[in-house]
């Protein structure tokens, strides 16, 4: 039997409060054995915790089960955003080790998990679109470089629009040439934005908030975040002090984001994985087969 635990959480991308979300990164199967003592619940053997969130539907939401492999990843979340676009939302989150299932950021060397980023939003695009959307959707690279590679490699012979969020300049730092916005790139074409990977430098997010509240809020054209590890922005990985600008995004910007398709491991001794696809519950699977066992 499964069960669900009602946290009575805002429809954000978090499960938990600031507090709890930190409780919860350092030791997850500790944490949420703790949440079923409390909740009286140490005595079910299966159980799931899911956030209650208000849905413009009225049918029952089922519970997509972990995936078994890539295919299963890019048809779930394939599946999860048209879902969150259905209902209107139109900045969404879709996070996934690309290492292996049961791996975590840093399992691979930093280019080979861009590189395999790289391909799955390729495959994910040419699924989710149709190919008459392809030449209207715009997808946005992290830097100048990263768009020239894709354009000679993965997606050499695509119709997608390749653009880049960022790109270094030591003569616009010293103020010689002017700064062009990336709010620029958009055209009135563009029908979807999808974000690629944007967490190697802190100044890709922050193009990315540029697009949205000069740009897609007013035009209404969603943007999806692929890989974007805005859990590093969340849970305060950069220090407010150092990077006030990426504080500022944690509170104002990240909190309108529906995470719609989420994978995230934990290692360790009390490891475990938070799993979520739109629009069904947030899923705490501590057994390393991914089945949802008690805590206890």
């Amino acid at each position: 039997m499964a069960l669900g635990v009602t946290c009575n959480l805002p429809a954000t991308s978090r499960l938990f409060t600031k507090s709890q979300y930190k409780g919860f990164l350092s030791s997850p199967a500790k944490f949420l054995a703790g949440f079923a003592r409390n909740a009286e619940l140490a005595s079910i053997s299966n159980w799931r915790i899911t956030n209650k969130r208000p849905q413009k539907s009225s049918f029952i939401v089922a519970v997509v089960n972990f995936p078994e492999d890539y295919d299963d990843v890019l048809k779930q979340a394939k599946d999860a955003t048209k879902a969150a676009l259905n209902d209107g939302k139109k900045l969404l989150e879709v996070e996934f080790p690309t290492a292996g299932l049961k791996s975590v950021s840093g399992d691979a060397e930093g280019g080979i998990e861009m590189t395999s980023s790289m391909m799955l939003i390729r495959d994910f695009c040419l699924n989710f679109l149709a190919s008459e959307q392809y030449a209207r959707t715009r997808i946005f690279f992290p830097d100048v470089n990263e768009v020239a590679a894709a354009k000679a490699g993965i997606f050499e012979g695509t119709y997608f629009k390749l653009d880049y969020l960022t790109k270094p300049s030591g003569l616009e730092d010293i103020g010689f040439t002017k700064k062009v916005r990336v709010v620029d790139h958009l055209k009135p074409t563009d029908e979807i934005i999808v974000v690629a990977y944007p967490y190697f430098n802190v100044n890709e997010m922050l193009a990315v908030e540029e697009l949205y509240t000069q740009g897609t809020a007013e035009s209404k054209v969603p943007i999806l975040v692929f890989n974007g590890e805005l859990d590093r922005i969340r849970s305060g990985y950069y220090p407010p002090f150092f990077y006030p600008k990426l504080a500022a995004l944690a509170k104002s910007f990240l909190p309108k984001f529906e995470t719609v398709y989420y994978i995230h491991n934990f290692k360790g001794n009390h490891g475990g994985t938070l799993f979520r696809a739109y629009p069904g519950p947030w899923q705490g699977l501590p057994s390393l087969d991914h089945k949802v066992q008690s805590f206890m």
